[in-house]
């Protein structure tokens, strides 16, 4: 029932990115600097939530919970923008992380 039923409708074709490169190339610096902006709160707040691990479990908890739904929801609002933007986000995620452990004088030594 379902076979050919394209026949009759024309095919759309849209491009992958219908951009200009200038504007596609600051999109993706644009998702490198929020990554790297967001992957910096990650790891500080986790940096600053391991070494205040005696205090309220409760709070450690909320600040786990919010650090996952902040980078999640960033990435997966990414991801609906295509693989690419996704994947430079992820990537500033990652710089931002040698960033912090670099930073921090106790890892880095």
């Amino acid at each position: 029932m379902l076979v050919r039923l394209e026949m009759g409708a024309k095919r759309m074709s849209i491009p992958f990115y219908p951009l200009p490169a200038w504007a596609m190339l600051l999109g993706l610096g644009a998702h490198f600097g929020i990554g790297f902006g967001l992957g910096i709160l990650y790891f500080r707040s986790l940096w600053w939530s391991t070494r205040r691990f005696a205090g309220s479990i409760a709070a450690i908890i909320a600040l786990m919970i919010g650090r996952f739904a902040l980078i999640g929801g960033a990435l997966a609002l990414a991801s609906l923008e295509g693989a690419l933007p996704l994947l430079i986000m992820a990537l500033g995620v990652l710089f931002a992380r040698f960033a912090v452990i670099n930073g921090v004088p106790e890892i880095a030594s």
